[in-house]
């Protein structure tokens, strides 16, 4: 497989981790939260889905930190507790998304296993959700200081690989 950047993301489910890996060194290791029912590729398990992945889009770039997404588009608003206060159920997808896209036909490609049709996403959350266990509803979260600094080393085709 091909990748437009001279790295890959390999992120470990057992670790909760994003490697950025060049060649065999790894450049810089960032906390991640994977989902809360485990790995699955399904659509609607609400899993983390395994595999060969890429970015298949950046949103969000030069967006404040915070600003809240809802369907990848910001609403405009900046995430605060007064918002979690009036949205409490809201799954808060925040500063950038980068859009995986599988690249393994059958396994997170096509059909009820796409990655994509799935929006699985690397995104920011409220930082203090991170508390290095699994509980999204799928994606990978992150802090927003550290999504921030992924999406800007990171271009659309990278690969990503996710793994128990």
């Amino acid at each position: 497989m091909k990748s437009s950047c001279d790295f890959y993301l390999d992120i470990s489910i057992a670790d909760q981790r994003l490697l950025v890996v060049d060649g065999q060194q790894v450049v810089a290791a960032y906390p991640v939260s994977t989902a809360k029912n485990g790995p699955g590729e399904l659509k609607g398990s609400e899993c983390t889905p395994t595999g060969w992945h890429q970015i298949r889009a950046k949103i969000g770039d030069a967006a404040p930190i915070n600003s809240v997404f809802v369907g990848r588009r910001p609403t405009g608003e900046i995430y605060s507790a007064e918002l979690a206060e009036q949205y409490p159920t809201r799954d808060w997808i925040l500063s950038r998304i980068l859009w995986l896209g599988g690249l393994e036909a059958g396994k997170n490609r096509y059909g009820k296993v796409d990655s994509s049709w799935r929006y699985i996403y690397i995104h920011g959350c409220p930082d203090q959700e991170m508390r290095g266990e699994p509980a999204s509803h799928g994606c990978i979260r992150m802090l927003n200081a550290d999504v921030i600094a992924l999406f800007n080393q990171v271009k659309a085709g990278c690969q990503v690989l996710i793994h128990v």
